[in-house]
């Protein structure tokens, strides 16, 4: 039997503040949607150090890139804009030092929300900062209160996304305004809304495993359709469907 694959986990980040000293953590759903799907996850802390990137990103099979609050859109050359809560800057550099590191060796990586955008501006696409705005006849993504809320998906055929959840549409948890614009040349789109946002989008270069959704599957609002995509990706590294565990 062939050894379990180890599949990195990048962290949320937050600083010190008045209630707590600066800490890092993650949400349950990623390493437990990995080990349920036959992965080994390893939690990655924001090392600063690139050559500690590199040295880390040898000893893995795979990364996830989870989701959070947004990118600074400054750091791409475009103006501020009022709805943009950005990440911590001690994550957001750790995250594009790795999502550097990642597509230059077309490392196996599931990339989620936030995760998915900075994947794709890493291969040198580009986003929407506001969707209210920027495309106003635009669905809603995101129901500040309402954190279940869900829209509709239309899956490619032939995809990643059709092999999870088959063809015909589907609905899924939303909760993003920023989305991709221009989808860089080494992906594909796999799935969007019905207003044509971007909702998932999949390598388009041979043999890079690289899944990206904009919806959230490691969350308690996710279907177990959802959840399914970490096992799709732990596929794409072992190329080896995961053991069927038998209940006594």
């Amino acid at each position: 039997m062939a050894a379990k694959p180890l599949i990195g986990i990048n962290t949320d980040y937050r600083a010190t503040r008045k209630e707590h000293a600066a800490l890092s953590f993650v949400a349950a759903g990623y390493y437990d949607g990995i080990t349920a799907s036959g992965g080994i996850p390893v939690i990655l802390p924001p090392l600063a150090d690139e050559d500690d990137v590199v040295r880390l990103l040898d000893l893995l099979d795979g990364v996830v890139l989870v989701g959070g609050a947004d990118l600074d859109p400054r750091r791409d050359g475009y103006m501020p804009h009022p709805a943009v809560r950005p990440m911590e800057s001690r994550r957001e550099d750790f995250d594009r030092l790795l999502a550097k590191h990642i597509c230059a060796r077309h490392m196996p990586v599931l990339a989620i929300g936030a995760g998915m955008q900075l994947l794709n501006l890493t291969e040198g696409g580009t986003l929407f900062l506001h969707l209210p705005e920027d495309m106003p006849k635009s669905i809603p993504h995101k129901d500040p209160t309402d954190l279940a809320h869900r829209h509709a998906l239309l899956v490619e055929p032939g995809s990643a996304m059709e092999r999870v959840y088959g063809d015909g549409e589907i609905r899924v948890n939303s909760m993003h305004h920023m989305a991709i614009d221009d989808v860089a040349p080494s992906f594909k789109v796999t799935a969007r809304a019905p207003d044509g946002v971007v909702e998932a989008i999949e390598s388009a270069v041979e043999n890079w495993t690289a899944i990206g959704v904009q919806f959230h599957p490691e969350a308690e609002t996710a279907s177990a359709l959802d959840v399914k995509i970490f096992e799709e990706f732990v596929i794409g590294i072992t190329g080896e469907q995961p053991a069927v565990k038998l209940v006594a």
